[in-house]
């Protein structure tokens, strides 16, 4: 069973993502366990202080050491445990980091705050970095729920008996998902795709393969550069590009 450790110093922000949905589901049938530290029980002095002014000046504060050292070795971790510091500077998370997470036996999730941590806990006793994307937010906190829903929802068992559908997910297959519909078949004047009404499992399977591929090309032609494409696949990619203008 994964192991999920949240240093923080606002804890109670998890406590919503932890109860409900996905999240919830995993946690109350025992297939994940998420374990929120306070980082102010680390901390020393009577206001229990986690950030300072950083030496050479500057605005903002940065977080300090100490009560972050106290509570990263107080896990008692195996060298192999990753320790992942939340940073704009940190390497982009993706389904593949995701994917690489989900089968660790034990995570530890660093939140951040201010203009950062100081750097002897990066260096020291943190494994890697992360970014969730070329942007500011005011802390780990949000970055870290993110990153646990996308971890726990692969986990065998997480998504009940929709675990199959993981694998024609957007980025998990290398490339956009096709269209989804759900009843009614029409809606305001607007139909359902004939080939999704015929029963024809074939046909069905080729067309979300065909508009997965033209959604891609349409959205994020980047991700063809790696994506695992057939020759199949290229021959419809070459139909889609006579056929659409991508501008």
């Amino acid at each position: 069973m994964l192991k999920i450790d949240v240093i923080s110093i606002f804890p109670e922000m998890f406590y919503p993502v932890l109860q409900n949905g996905i999240v919830g589901k995993a946690l109350e049938n025992k297939l994940v366990q998420v374990v929120t530290h306070d980082l102010r029980d680390y901390a020393s002095g009577k206001h229990k202080n986690t950030d300072d002014s950083p030496f050479g000046g500057g605005p903002g504060m940065v977080m300090k050491p100490e009560p972050l050292y106290k509570a990263i070795t107080s896990l008692n971790l195996e060298s192999n445990i990753p320790v992942i510091a939340l940073s704009a500077q940190g390497k982009l998370f993706d389904q593949k980091v995701a994917e690489r997470l989900s089968q660790q036996e034990q995570i530890v999730i660093v939140c951040g705050r201010y203009e950062g941590v100081d750097e002897r806990i990066l260096e020291h006793y943190v494994t890697e970095e992360i970014s969730i994307g070329d942007y500011i937010v005011s802390g780990g906190e949000i970055p870290a729920m993110l990153i646990i829903d996308s971890v726990i929802r692969l986990i065998p068992g997480a998504l009940g008996h929709g675990d199959e559908a993981i694998s024609d997910d957007s980025h998990t297959s290398g490339i956009l998902q096709f269209p989804q519909y759900t009843r009614p078949a029409q809606f305001e004047g607007k139909k359902v795709p004939e080939v999704l009404l015929s029963g024809d499992h074939q046909a069905i399977a080729n067309w979300r393969r065909t508009e997965a591929l033209r959604r891609t090309l349409e959205r994020r032609p980047d991700l063809l550069n790696s994506a695992n494409l057939d020759a199949h696949d290229r021959e419809k990619l070459r139909n889609i590009e006579n056929e659409t203008d991508i501008s």
